[in-house]
């Protein structure tokens, strides 16, 4: 990766991961499925109406947008409502690569190296302690909701790639558009009407800026700038990167909100993203699959 490049995603993963901060910041006042209803309606309009439909069938942009959007970002935005700290909800999402690889075994049929599955050991262990020796930062509802979430973040990468669409940002955007009708008619069954009225009344200035920092800077050009990395790159090059997003979350977490780890969280939260890289790096005599171009995700 050149080093404009290499500048480019790293700058996208600090947006990701103060995202996180920002996330809490906009369900502070508003209910989550609201605000997060908002953040795709704002991103996805008027952004649609100059690019055309995705030559794919509906089906593959419906279940992207639910999945995308009502199943990662409903459940995650949910989540730190429901008692997880914006930064453990950051790590915690991370196990979507452990789901991932699952997949890839029992469904795929695909072969499990050993360091794989040490760093599927190591992550599976660190993840326990996390949670075990919460300071009040992990509840179990709060991840019941991230573990959708993260469930949700493998099957809307399994669409893509099932969906064979060969421009991502269009796909992208078309299938935000589906995610604000299924995340406010969620909010009214579980509230009732009244959670519209509520979140109307109670919008502020923080509720706009969390939103549209949500929208803009996370989704449009966070996407984008990770898209054109995986069609540029290979998957094995690029997808480490992420493993940036909850160390800044972390950080952000803590300067914004104060949000602080136990001793134990520390160690077991460095312990799981050293899994999770041994997960995602490639083996060193894999030079042939390396020069492979990425599938989009």
């Amino acid at each position: 990766m050149n080093r404009t490049d290499l500048l480019l995603s790293i700058t996208v993963m600090i947006i990701w991961g103060f995202n996180f901060s920002m996330i809490k910041l906009g369900v502070s006042d508003v209910n989550p499925l609201v605000s997060t209803a908002a953040r795709f309606a704002i991103a996805a309009i008027p952004v649609v109406f100059f690019i055309p439909k995705p030559d794919v069938p509906w089906r593959y942009v419906i279940s992207y947008g639910l999945l995308f959007g009502v199943g990662v970002w409903g459940m995650a935005s949910w989540s730190i409502t429901a008692g997880l700290s914006s930064g453990m909800s950051s790590v915690l999402l991370q196990t979507n690569v452990l789901i991932g690889m699952t997949v890839g075994v029992f469904i795929l049929k695909e072969s499990l190296p050993t360091r794989k599955l040490i760093g599927a050991l190591i992550a599976t262990i660190a993840l326990v302690i996390s949670i075990a020796f919460t300071n009040g930062n992990v509840t179990g509802f709060g991840l019941f909701l991230v573990s959708i979430s993260a469930v949700s973040w493998t099957a809307f990468g399994l669409i893509v790639k099932a969906s064979k669409t060969k421009n991502a940002f269009v796909f992208n955007v078309w299938g935000m558009l589906v995610a604000p009708l299924p995340l406010l008619l969620l909010a009214v069954f579980i509230h009732g009407e009244q959670v519209l009225w509520d979140s109307i009344q109670h919008w502020t200035w923080n509720t706009t800026l969390a939103v549209g920092f949500q929208a803009y800077p996370t989704t449009l050009f966070g996407y984008w700038v990770w898209n054109k990395m995986l069609i540029r790159y290979p998957i094995s090059t690029v997808a480490p990167l992420s493993l940036l997003v909850p160390v800044f979350a972390l950080l952000s977490g803590f300067v914004i909100f104060e949000e602080t780890l136990s001793t134990a969280q520390v160690v077991a939260c460095s312990l799981f993203l050293v899994g999770i890289s041994l997960i995602v790096r490639p083996p060193k005599s894999s030079h042939s699959i390396a020069s492979i171009p990425a599938t989009v995700k």
